[in-house]
């Protein structure tokens, strides 16, 4: 299964801030006509629905290993140890994921002002005119008499 259609706790978010469906935005992601900040929120969305999986996954294996009707004798303290540490990685990738996500849709623009190119920024402009051209001095007699005397 693809990034693209794994669910992810954001996925209402996402389309509330973009007001279309995510496999819409997929869509159009995959048709270039996607805005640059559609096309970011998706490949952190994409990366937040592997985590997520790698979260469940662990926690479904933990699960296994304990539940109820489970042999003790299979139990592994080493084994939950090793689950234990990729839980962790898994947890803080989801949260890395999860917060990146947020403050991208809380930087965006609102719906309808996004233009597309590169940021503008405020700076002052120095305008510089071309010097005029004026014709060198040429010492004319007068010139040369002054200095003469």
């Amino acid at each position: 299964m693809s990034a693209s259609t794994k669910p992810t706790s954001l996925d209402a978010h996402l389309e509330e801030v973009f007001g279309t469906p995510v496999p819409r935005l997929y869509e159009a992601a995959a048709a270039g006509t996607a805005t640059p900040a559609e096309r970011r929120a998706l490949e952190l969305r994409s990366f937040l629905a592997l985590a997520e999986e790698q979260v469940a996954l662990v926690r479904d294996r933990v699960h296994r290993y304990t539940a109820p009707e489970a042999d003790m004798g299979t139990l592994s303290a080493s084994e939950l140890r090793f689950d234990s540490q990729w839980m962790d990685a898994a947890l803080s990738a989801r949260t890395q994921y999860v917060a990146a996500l947020r403050e991208l849709l809380r930087s965006m623009p609102p719906p309808g002002t996004a233009r597309e190119g590169p940021p503008l920024f405020a700076q002052p402009r120095i305008a510089t005119r071309p010097a005029p051209i004026v014709p060198p001095v040429v010492a004319g007699p007068a010139a040369q008499g002054a200095r003469g005397h």
